[in-house]
Parts: structure tokens; C-alpha cells; sequence
């Protein structure tokens, strides 16, 4: 099935209460909010059938409502962007693909969901993500930097914050000695898999790590991890915010 025959509902959650960064959705950027932003960035995708902003908080629906995007409240309680989709998914069914967009992202790049739809074609990719190869050192032992490891079928079998696979054995050039992948959290569903998703009860794994897609794995899920050299820069904390400025 191609994706022009598939319906495809873009989702971005949008939360105020934000412990880094509280309020960051409103944040003006020359003159566009955020959440603007990342909704017209989005909107360029023709691929995408439908874009919500999901949101727990009157001022971002408010806001949204604004420049003319659609937007739906959600629950306040939801522990994540994918529960917050699996919401709204619920309130659209006639989709068959779910995409989790984040709204952190004011220079998000179309193609990126171009790609990541693109694993869609394949009836097999219930879940889908972005990997990227351009990896540096500082990168491998951040741990705000994922790092994943794939099969042969390319489809996920860890992801951490800590450097996998440990190159304590080649320390002197790991980079040379092994191709590092990182993750960049965009996410696809399967409309019915995002439902068993988001009633999977939560597990120590993840926990540990505090990653939400090891509770997919670990319960047997496999995540398509499609490969993309394309990378925008997010707003996580307030310094992050002047390095975006100047990129647009």
C-alpha cells in the first residue's frame, strides 16, 4: 500500500508545564510563536492528511486557534506525547497511520515526515522512528543523545542513553571501528498499534533509562528505524533558544 493511499494524521503535543522550559509552545520566535512554527513547518508535508496540535493547557489551544491550525485539548495527565496521541487518534479513527511530531521543533523539516511515512509502504511497520549517522564523540557519551542499535532488518534492538555498543575495546577511534547511530524522535503508528501502545503497562526498563519506546520492545514491538541525514535543532532548555533564532 502507498502512502498516497494511506490517510495519515499528524499529531503534535504541545504541553505548557514543561519542568525545563515551562510555557515553551508560546515562546515568540521573530514573531511567530513556537507552536506556529512547527505547525507551519509541518503543513508543507503533502503527504499528511490532517495535522492537531494536542494540548493540555488553554492558552496553547488559544493560541493555535490564532494563526488558523486545528488543536484538540487533552487530558492534563497523559505521561506522554504518545498517550497525548493516542487520545486524539481515538477522536479521529478514520486514519491509518499516526504521526507523533514534536512540538519543540520550530525548524522542522517536511521531508523528515516524508521519510518517516515512507516505512508505511511496507504492511509489515507497525512503528516507525529516525536514526541519523552523523554522530560525533560528544554525542556518544552524552546522555541527552540516544544512541540506538539495529538488525540486519534495520528494526530496532536497543536504545539507550549510554554509548551502545561500549567501545571500551576500540577507545582510541570508535567512531572508525563502528557506524554509531543516533535516534531522532519522530515517531509512526499504526493507528490500532498506538492503541495497544498506549495500554501497555509501564516497565523498570524504561524507568531505568527513561525512554518509553523500551516498553514497546520489551514487549515484543518492533520499531522500524529509518535512516535520514537530515537534522533540526529542538528547544529543550531557554539556551537553546538563541542558537534557533539565528537559523531562521
Amino acid at each position: 500500500m502507498s502512502t498516497n493511499s494511506l490517510r495519515i494524521l499528524g499529531v503534535i503535543p504541545a504541553r505548557y508545564a514543561s519542568s525545563r522550559f515551562p510555557g515553551k509552545p508560546l515562546l515568540d520566535l521573530k514573531g511567530k510563536s513556537m507552536i506556529q512554527r512547527v505547525y507551519e513547518g509541518v503543513k508543507k508535508s503533502t503527504i499528511l492528511t490532517e495535522v492537531i496540535v494536542a494540548t493540555d493547557d488553554k492558552r496553547i489551544e488559544e493560541e493555535v486557534k490564532r494563526f488558523g491550525g486545528k488543536v484538540v485539548m487533552t487530558n492534563f495527565n497523559h505521561p506522554s506525547g504518545t498517550d497525548r496521541c493516542g487520545e486524539v487518534a481515538r477522536l479521529y479513527q478514520d486514519f491509518d497511520v499516526v504521526i507523533n511530531i514534536q512540538g519543540d521543533e520550530p525548524l522542522v523539516d517536511f521531508r523528515q515526515i516524508d521519510q518517516l511515512t515512507a516505512a508505511f509502504q511496507n504492511p509489515e511497520t507497525n512503528i516507525a522512528t529516525l536514526g541519523i549517522k552523523q554522530v560525533t564523540m560528544e554525542d556518544i557519551v552524552n546522555p541527552n543523545r540516544i544512541k540506538i542499535v539495529v538488525d540486519q532488518n534495520q528494526n530496532a534492538l536497543y536504545f539507550s542513553r549510554s554509548p551502545i555498543p561500549n567501545f571500551a575495546n576500540f577507545k582510541d577511534n570508535p567512531l572508525a571501528f563502528y557506524p554509531f547511530y543516533r535516534h531522532i524522535g519522530l515517531y509512526g503508528y499504526r493507528t490500532n498499534t498506538l492503541q495497544e501502545l498506549v495500554s501497555l503497562t509501564p516497565t523498570l526498563l524504561e524507568q531505568v533509562e527513561s525512554l518509553e519506546q523500551l516498553r514497546w520492545l520489551y514487549y515484543g514491538y518492533k520499531i522500524k528505524v529509518v535512516e535520514t541525514n537530515i537534522e533540526t535543532p529542538n528547544i529543550d532548555v531557554p539556551e537553546d533558544v538563541e542558537k534557533v533564532i539565528s537559523l531562521l
